[in-house]
């Protein structure tokens, strides 16, 4: 009798892996002529289709369970869409195309073409709407209660990490919304560091010392927080999450898709229910974690990406491309 689970260890080989680093370094590519042009839609529809077109030539039973484009009215890689060739492994995948839309077409840094992928069944289907998220990477892992307040949370992760809370760091995004976390990292002493956008890579800084992110909170779109929760998954590190519906419609989707308790606390493995899952990104824009997209003098397109493997790989990999004209999708 045949059935669509998944074998163990089935999604994180390095064949699969290398497959969907293809798809974010042809996104990233795609984008490049269109960074600092003003038109956001264009450059997410650049984005959508070089990831939909290299996706499709994966040898893979493929599920976009978090979809690209419905807050932003950008094209879609539409939630329950069906990619790869229809052989081989069965697999959620969750994509942005193009991650800090507005920052990329304004010619501004940390824009990422971006993505997650795991076994069938095991990635939270999440509607786009706001989540509150706290992240932070493996020292500080079991220390995080999204229930507690923030100032409780930093005495935890302060202990975790053997410093004072005065020491700590903290990212948030630059937002009215967050002015009461903010206040509360300096009524602690410790320190903040704001951001305007892309909060995907904040959190997955937290797991790397040399960035001396300690802690990231925040209330952010829900499908960036599921492709967080698999990076960080991967790495070690943890992630809670609440999913916050604005209205009864917001409230009314989660139940259709599956969520019954819209409101509950979510833990890591709530949003990422297996170990068997990898994250890929690369760099649109110049950011934190990686260098853009650029062109050498002999037009050669140059690609930086991050690729962290859970499972039985279980690594972290920068990954520098090059790619002549006649190679590029």
């Amino acid at each position: 009798m045949k059935t669509n689970a998944n074998p163990v260890g089935t999604v994180c080989t390095q064949s699969l892996v290398m497959d969907f680093l293809a798809v974010s370094q042809q996104a990233a590519i795609a984008c490049y002529p269109l960074i600092g042009r003003g038109n956001k839609m264009e450059a997410d529809g650049a984005g959508t289709e070089a990831m939909r077109h290299r996706m499709n030539l994966i040898d893979m039973n493929g599920v976009i369970v978090i979809g690209e484009g419905e807050m932003d009215e950008a094209p879609m890689l539409y939630i329950n869409e069906k990619l790869g060739t229809g052989n081989g492994p069965h697999v959620d995948i969750a994509v942005d195309p193009v991650e800090g839309t507005t920052k990329m077409a304004k010619g501004k840094n940390n824009s990422l073409a971006v993505l997650a992928v795991a076994s069938e069944g095991s990635l939270l289907h999440a509607p786009d709407m706001y989540m509150k998220k706290i992240a932070v990477g493996p020292k500080a892992k079991g220390c995080i209660d999204i229930e507690l307040p923030l100032s409780d949370n930093m005495k935890a992760v302060a202990k975790a990490l053997g410093k004072p809370v005065n020491e700590l760091t903290v990212m948030i995004q630059e937002r009215p919304r967050h002015q009461e976390l903010i206040d509360e990292v300096f009524k602690a002493g410790a320190s903040v560091k704001l951001f305007s956008d892309v909060d995907i890579t904040g959190a997955i800084a937290t797991a790397f010392d040399e960035i001396q992110v300690d802690l990231l909170v925040g209330t952010g779109g829900a499908p960036e927080g599921v492709i967080t929760a698999a990076a960080l998954k991967c790495l070690g590190g943890d992630f809670q999450a609440k999913l916050v519906p604005q209205d009864q419609a917001e409230f009314d989707r989660c139940l259709k898709m599956g969520i019954t308790n819209p409101e509950k606390a979510l833990t890591l493995d709530d949003i990422v229910k297996t170990d068997d899952c990898f994250f890929v990104a690369t760099g649109i824009t110049d950011g934190m974690l990686l260098n853009g997209v650029k062109k050498n003098n002999q037009g050669e397109m140059l690609t930086h990406s991050l690729v962290i493997s859970g499972g039985k790989m279980k690594n972290v990999q920068f990954v520098n491309g090059r790619f002549s004209p006649d190679s590029i999708y």
